[in-house]
């Protein structure tokens, strides 16, 4: 039996996705020019790429002539936002709570960045409030 397919990205498929969302619309061709000289892909492997994100939903392509124009039909916030959900469920058992302990325990975290969160997580507790009257 194959293996069950994973709609989370793989690096191939972020790095080209990274460019839809940038340039928009694009031939293959143009996905090709557009990877970067440290990690190049060839047209094939470009071609076989973005028919996967096709079939998992991230793309779509409508037909020019005989060339086919892909553009990304999932935003950049929302596949960030599922990339997230996946990861809270799979290794957090869905707790946020752990999510944050674990990213707040790894010892790299920035006085800004924790400042940052502490006005994330005010704002949150004052639109529940508001969302309870």
């Amino acid at each position: 039996m194959p293996p069950k397919r994973s709609n989370t990205l793989t690096e191939a498929e972020l790095r080209i996705m990274r460019i839809l969302w940038a340039r928009g619309e694009s031939l293959v061709s143009d996905l090709v020019s557009a990877m970067p000289e440290s990690a190049p892909l060839a047209y094939t492997s470009v071609l076989t790429t973005v028919r996967i994100l096709e079939q998992k939903g991230y793309v779509e392509h409508r037909q020019e002539g005989r060339a086919f124009l892909y553009s990304p039909c999932v935003a950049e916030h929302d596949a960030s936002r599922s990339e997230v959900r996946h990861v809270l469920h799979r290794f957090f058992g869905n707790s946020r709570e752990q999510l944050m302990l674990s990213l707040l325990g790894d010892g790299e975290i920035t006085p800004e960045e924790l400042q940052r969160l502490k006005d994330a997580i005010a704002e949150a507790e004052a639109a529940a409030e508001s969302e309870e009257k």
